[in-house]
């Protein structure tokens, strides 16, 4: 889709914000001042979220809000994606994204602002709608970001690159945005910054990753072969069944025996369909796979090892060379991990103990869930990068599930309930502090 320009001259008195919080004279005043018009905004996007490549809407708001604010706005960029940007003198350009999309969830949180969305996605399926995964957060704290480096602007110098990113749940959004020329069309940023939230740390604290943070992902798809028939007469058939047993837990050996213990990887079969009845033995099998690992070459050795495990199954079964297994690695869904350079994650982390406090920042470990923010660090501009981990549990609730042993929601859970307050506030206050910062280096 084409990129519009959304020259709008509008003054920051028709901005979503009052008058007074401009007199604000603190960072947490300023914040605490916004918080209302913050949380009326976070409500209506919670309550209308988007699926991935339908983020419509939510871009539009998006657009709406920088432009709002004074920002020169381009709209519906590498698909729904929005990009904003502010000039405020000489300095470097500091880009900070947040995710758009939603997922397939219905949710059943029990709120009363609870999404009541139904669509129809690829498949032509109707299903519910849920910011799951925070994007709602991720969404307000952008805007109150963008609001308060302005409000204090005297403070730094340079050019903020504010980005709305459609499609990240399904790998998409930040490739098509660096395809169509993210870092060409616009100033190329000297560090990106990220908040994603947390579904196992307090709200008002966060955590900071160095180096490794989120990992590769892969799709793999595994179509085994066999010669069907009969399933009273099993010896006079090869059955994929059978085979595709002996491959889930050979591939076991993958994570287990190939890969260095050192080097953390998972190798999972998430679905397995053969068959359609009791008697039949089929004719083929399909498996589904999820991987995941850090280092780019334990990737590759994943994939190689799968195979050359499948194949080698298949040949001690006695298959031709016309019934070997197929091996497809879903390319288009591959992400990258994500690596926080180090020196950039020290000196975000700096920053928000400078405004949150060293009590209420965290070491947090890596994690094997995917994000496709690694991608703007994967660039031939070698541009660093950093996500740090929002805290979003109301605090009662995280400290009970200590005490007693319960298990939290987890993202993408359709009980996931930030304590929207004050995971917006310590959001804003940390990206803001961390952003202003980074200016004045």
């Amino acid at each position: 889709m084409n990129a519009s320009k959304l020259a709008l001259a509008v003054s920051l008195s028709c901005s979503l914000f009052s008058s007074t919080a401009s007199q604000a004279t603190s960072l947490e005043d300023s914040v605490k001042q916004a918080l209302p018009k913050l949380e009326q905004l976070y409500l209506h996007l919670h309550q209308h979220p988007e699926l991935s490549y339908q983020e419509k809407n939510s871009s539009a708001r998006m657009a709406q809000e920088l432009a709002e604010l004074g920002f020169e706005v381009t709209a519906n960029f590498g698909g729904y994606g929005v990009v904003g940007i502010l000039k405020n003198g000489v300095g470097p350009t500091i880009m900070i994204r947040a995710d758009t999309d939603g997922l397939p969830i219905i949710e059943q949180t029990g709120k009363p602002y609870a999404s009541k969305v139904t669509t129809v996605d690829a498949s032509n399926n109707t299903v519910g709608v849920m910011h799951g995964c925070g994007h709602d957060i991720h969404m307000t704290s952008l805007i109150g970001t963008a609001q308060q480096l302005i409000q204090h602007k005297t403070d730094w110098q340079g050019t903020l690159m504010m980005v709305a990113q459609p499609a990240e749940e399904v790998g998409g959004g930040a490739k098509a945005m660096l395809k169509q020329g993210l870092f060409s069309q616009f100033p190329t940023p000297n560090a990106v910054l990220g908040l994603h939230v947390s579904a196992s740390i307090p709200a008002g604290k966060v955590g900071v990753v160095s180096g490794y943070a989120l990992a590769n992902v892969d799709s793999v798809d595994i179509k085994i072969k066999g010669e069907g028939g009969h399933g009273a007469y099993p010896h006079t058939t090869i059955d994929p069944v059978v085979l595709a047993a002996r491959t889930v837990l050979a591939l076991q050996t993958i994570p287990s025996r190939e890969i260095s213990p050192l080097e953390p990887n998972v190798v999972t079969v998430g679905s397995i369909h053969g068959g359609a009845k009791h008697n039949i033995i089929s004719n083929e099998v399909m498996l589904q796979l999820t991987l995941r690992s850090y280092n780019p070459e334990v990737r590759t050795q994943q994939i190689e090892a799968i195979k050359r495990i499948t194949k080698g199954i298949a040949i001690s079964a006695g298959l031709t060379d016309d019934l070997m297994p197929e091996v497809k690695v879903h390319d288009d869904q591959t992400i990258p991990s994500t690596y926080n350079d180090p020196v950039l994650a020290a000196k975000v982390k700096v920053s928000i103990e400078a405004e949150l406090g060293a009590d209420n920042v965290q070491v947090a470990p890596p994690v094997m869930a995917g994000e496709d923010f690694g991608l703007y660090g994967r660039t031939a501009e070698k541009v660093p990068i950093t996500l740090f981990w929002l805290g979003a549990v109301e605090p009662t609730l995280y400290a009970d599930s200590v005490t007693k042993g319960d298990t939290l929601p987890s993202l993408h859970s359709s009980q996931f309930a930030p304590d929207y307050p004050a995971t917006i506030t310590t959001g804003v206050k940390a990206m803001t502090r961390t952003a202003i910062d980074l200016f004045n280096q």
